[in-house]
């Protein structure tokens, strides 16, 4: 018989494992429906179109894209701003705003497989649509802190690196020299991944003589939002970009006062390298740098409804993801134990399948995780069984304690059990255990 290798780049989730990524997943979709997010499912197949009329052909190497049999030039998607972009723009009229979404989902991305990043990853997806206020951008960033922290992590354990990109572009255009602001902004966004030579060399490429790429490296050293006028003060003429350091500093206010600012730094080499980026971004690191990747990111993406066909609409999001979160946790001692966990296991002993079954599905009628035996196994298999998915109870149905109006209810950690009348088990008790019988 063959055997079949699980393609490089992606993973497996057993039973345990599952477990502990499920109770991550559910603290921080929890988190964005503290806040209203409403959630929304998408479909796992677009357009190609939708990435390549943006970022050109060459992204296709990049994609899981294909031919399908209607012709038509697909993907597997590999991010859900566009998606969520045109599921807007087709239904705006009908939608009372600010609209809030939130999705957890695959997505797919041909590319070299590192810590923290697979070529099938999974995200949760958090956006407004309709409100260009700062307070918009803050909710976003107060979502992802109370998640991180909802998770155990701590202020000491992460960080939000927090920029804008018109502060950028503003700057970037204030220079006498014909600059190309998407390349300069990409070379911005590699510049803590590369050397320092040739980052300045992607800024002479971008357009920047190597001392114009050196003076604009040196601006980004602002570290204090009350600092952020020095920039005006450098270039008082740049285009709009009094407006965005009014923004950028009112965002982090704005962050402050919903509970996410302890966690923000403003950071202005923190880019974002997609074109679609408009206003404040922000990144989370870990604190510590242990964890070299970021662990999501996000930010304003106000023209992007438009170019799907929308109206002018604001909207700003962010997507932890949950690869390089696990990371964090791990590194911070912090995530979910990776075990199952069973309330009950309700064990037959003899002819007792009816009055079994019917414990069972009482205990699962008050919302417990119930098994019982599906392979006719003895006794001590059963027992076994059910120590191996952590079952706290195991209710014993045995004739001769049936003949006696009585099963066993025994506590599986102290190994202590005791009878209770089987009329009354589990009865009004939402969670009956040895100690109500004993």
């Amino acid at each position: 018989m063959p055997t079949y290798e699980r393609l490089k780049g992606f993973r497996d989730f057993y039973p345990p494992e599952m477990a502990a990524r499920r109770e991550v997943i559910d603290v921080v979709e929890d988190a964005a429906r503290r806040y209203g997010f409403r959630e929304i499912e998408t479909p796992r197949l677009e357009r190609a179109e939708m990435w390549t009329d943006k970022s050109g052909d060459d992204i296709v190497d990049e994609l899981y894209a294909f031919e399908d049999h209607g012709g038509r030039h697909v993907t597997l998607a590999p991010e859900l701003t566009p998606t969520v972009a045109r599921m807007y723009a087709a239904k705006a009229q009908e939608l009372s705003k600010p609209v809030k979404w939130v999705s957890t989902r695959p997505f797919w991305r041909y590319e070299q497989v590192q810590q923290g990043r697979f070529r099938e990853f999974y995200q949760t997806n958090v956006d407004v649509f309709g409100s260009s206020e700062p307070e918009a951008d803050a909710e976003v960033l107060a979502v992802a802190a109370d998640a991180l922290t909802g998770l155990g992590l701590t202020a000491d354990d992460f960080e939000f690196r927090v920029s804008h990109r018109d502060i950028l572009g503003s700057l970037l255009r204030s220079f006498d020299a014909d600059v190309d602001v998407t390349d300069a902004i990409r070379a911005v966004d590699k510049s803590e991944k590369v050397d320092e030579d040739e980052y300045l060399d992607l800024l002479y490429d971008a357009g920047l003589a190597y001392d114009q790429a050196r003076e604009f490296d040196a601006l980004l050293d602002v570290t204090d939002p009350a600092n952020l006028d020095e920039l005006t003060d450098f270039a008082p003429d740049a285009e709009g970009l009094a407006d965005a350091v009014e923004n950028l500093q009112a965002v982090l206010a704005a962050a402050d006062d919903f509970g996410a600012g302890e966690h923000c730094d403003l950071s202005l080499r923190t880019a974002r390298g997609l074109d679609y980026y408009t206003g404040a971004v922000f990144e989370c690191f870990d604190s510590t740098g242990e964890v070299s990747r970021s662990v999501f990111g996000g930010g304003r993406y106000d023209d992007l409804i438009e170019e799907f066909g929308g109206q002018p609409t604001p909207a700003v999001g962010v997507a932890p993801g949950y690869a390089p979160l696990t990371l964090l946790l791990e590194r911070a001692g912090v995530m979910p134990d990776a075990e199952l966990s069973t309330d009950y296991y309700v064990l037959r002993v003899g002819d007792t399948r009816d009055v079994a079954a019917r414990v069972a599905r009482d205990l699962r009628a008050k919302g417990h995780v119930v098994e019982s035996d599906l392979a006719g196994r003895s006794f001590g298999a059963q027992m076994g069984y059910a120590d191996s998915v952590n079952a706290e109870t195991v209710v014993i149905v045995g004739e001769q304690d049936l003949a006696d109006g009585n099963v066993t209810v025994k506590d599986m950690r102290s190994g202590d059990q005791t009878t209770a009348p089987v009329d009354e088990f589990p009865g009004e008790r939402d969670r009956p255990t040895y100690d109500d019988f004993a």
